[in-house]
């Protein structure tokens, strides 16, 4: 156990990747030392510690949470990413606030583990949409249209009259993966 930090802060892609499986056979004893990696100094480590930590089934989202707020965004893309294999609902306000993400990924990964969460993000989601800017909208809806949820419809029905091209498309999208492909015509 003392030669796996190590491993997985050496610099060395493969060796980091080859001590993951490892870690995760370790069980839930190796998620105490994974979390005290999250608060190195090194972006890497932390980096390495959060991709182990999403490859272990004992740990637990609420965890994972407080890293999405990390100053490195690839950091943050890696947690959002990990909390697509931890999916739980105690992580959906911090999902909806890293939408806004300055880093893409971050903010699209974060879309992917709402998708994951399910039923228990669509309130949060709509919520988002009546208040938010265009660019958020466009990766809510799309994030909508994947939920499939009925809840969405009002919403993707609004959004069809919207100028935004972006928007139209996933509102578009969204009532077809619900099976409402039909023409729309304005009265």
């Amino acid at each position: 156990m003392n030669d796996l930090p190590a491993d997985l802060t050496s610099g060395d892609d493969e060796r980091a990747e080859n001590a993951i499986p490892v870690i995760s056979k370790m069980g839930s004893a190796a998620i105490p030392l994974l979390l005290e990696l999250t608060r190195s100094e090194d972006v890497d480590a932390r980096w390495w510690a959060v991709r182990a930590l999403a490859a272990s089934p004992h740990t637990r989202t609420v965890d994972l949470i407080p890293l999405l707020s990390d100053s490195a965004p690839e950091v943050r893309a890696a947690t959002a990413l990990a909390l697509c294999h931890h999916p739980h609902e105690d992580a959906v306000g911090a999902l909806i606030h890293a939408l806004a993400d300055e880093d893409a990924l971050t903010a699209g990964l974060a879309g992917n583990a709402l998708v994951k969460i399910g039923s228990p993000s669509v309130p949060h989601l709509l919520k988002v949409m009546e208040e938010a800017p265009t660019g958020i909208r466009a990766l809510v809806l799309r994030t909508l249209s994947e939920i499939r949820d009925h809840r969405a419809i009002p919403m993707m029905m609004k959004c069809l009259g919207e100028e935004s091209a972006l928007l139209q498309y996933w509102a578009q999208e969204g009532l077809e993966k619900l099976g409402l492909d039909m023409v729309y015509i304005k009265p």
